[in-house]
């Protein structure tokens, strides 16, 4: 896709949302208000052991993003940068958290700009609720939280994810 063809009213958030939590749903929709369209770019890193399969993390995505109809969701596989210009868009959304996220997200924004200059960043900072949320947190809670796990998940993820996060740690039958 060329450069004329690429769209600023279309931006792209990507990430492993594995799983999706409220402060990523909180990006989603904010972004929805800034942006004609929005799709939320669901990577496949095959180093990586996510606790979900790339198709129940679009399964999921999908149901819990149906309330804004300029947001889709798809899965990619390789840089991001190339997923966007396949995406028509060119305008990539990061979300931080924290000073360290900032860290992280400027040193690879950088990257993403020397790989595909047409591409720019944008910085939404976290809802103050959202701050303490992270993949780790939830998955703890998840494995250890016992009888209560269920009641204190729906702070950190959706409630459509919290069942299907529960079954990833249910106990095999025996």
């Amino acid at each position: 896709m060329s450069v004329a063809e690429l769209s600023s009213h279309h931006a792209v958030y990507v990430g492993s949302f594995d799983p999706l939590t409220l402060g990523h749903r909180d990006l989603i929709e904010r972004s929805a208000k800034l942006f004609d369209q929005v799709t939320v770019g669901i990577g496949i890193n095959p180093e990586k052991r996510p606790l979900f399969t790339p198709e129940e993390r679009l399964q999921l995505a999908t149901v819990v993003l149906k309330p804004w109809a300029n947001v889709t969701v798809r899965t990619f596989q390789g840089l991001a940068v190339e997923f966007l210009r396949d995406c028509g868009a060119r305008v990539m959304i990061r979300g931080v958290r924290t000073l360290s996220d900032i860290d992280t997200e400027f040193t690879m924004a950088l990257a993403n700009r020397a790989l595909d200059p047409e591409i720019e960043t944008i910085f939404l900072t976290a809802s103050e609720k959202y701050t303490h949320i992270s993949s780790t947190l939830i998955k703890q809670v998840a494995q250890l939280g016992r009888s209560t796990a269920a009641e204190r998940l729906k702070e950190f993820v959706p409630p459509e994810v919290v069942k299907p996060l529960l079954a990833k740690f249910a106990s095999p039958a025996t």
